[in-house]
């Protein structure tokens, strides 16, 4: 929820161009004091379309489902743009955002790429300082090797903690990272299986 803000970058700071995975065993992260393994993610939603070919709203390294209705859109960073560090987390920059409102739901899939390197630490780094009770896991994606953390964030409107979801894959155009980015709690729970349709449908290009 914490970067849930950004919904408002897409007019005000950046420029859009309009443009068999198994659940994995949990591994909690050494830094934190191991919190109780997390719920199991709902299944899939019906894949509507894919988003990241040609034509498809974001051009990605990778290609992936989307639920019915949700709306895909190239987010572009301006070159010497003062609120660029808004679509920075850690070493990845948001290259597409993927709107959950038309389906009626507040918030998004976000899209990072970067650098290939250590899929946790940079997992660790998307999550921030402040993320609480990470626990990683290993699970294939695509056909690949690749890492979902799962913590809890501080809800800036409530005085709760909010689940947060990513995973991480390595192409051969770089690192990919997809996340879930919620209003709060319910809407986190109504919009996994959105995020679980994009992990369990990727293909790498």
């Amino acid at each position: 929820m914490r970067h849930l803000a950004l919904a408002g970058l897409s007019a005000a700071a950046f420029a859009l161009a309009a443009c068999d995975s198994s659940s994995p065993a949990s591994t909690p992260d050494a830094s934190t004091p191991a919190p109780s393994a997390p719920a199991a993610a709902p299944g899939a939603a019906t894949e509507a379309a894919r988003v990241g070919g040609a034509g498809s709203g974001c051009e990605l390294p990778v290609t992936f489902g989307v639920a019915e209705s949700w709306k895909p859109k190239a987010v572009a960073v301006k070159a010497g743009d003062p609120l660029a560090g808004l679509a920075r987390r850690g070493p990845l920059t948001m290259v597409c955002e993927i709107d959950a409102k038309p389906a009626g739901n507040i918030g998004f899939l976000r899209v990072y790429t970067g650098r290939t390197g250590d899929l946790k630490e940079n997992l660790t780094a998307y999550a921030g300082d402040t993320a609480q009770q990470k626990q990683f896991a290993d699970v294939k994606i695509g056909g690949r090797d690749g890492l979902e953390v799962v913590y809890k964030a501080k809800n800036p409107l409530e005085d709760v903690l909010d689940p947060e979801r990513a995973f991480a894959v390595p192409t051969s155009a770089g690192l990919v990272v997809v996340a879930l980015d919620s209003l709060d709690s319910e809407e986190y729970e109504t919009m996994l299986p959105a995020y679980e349709l994009a992990r369990t449908s990727l293909k790498a290009g």
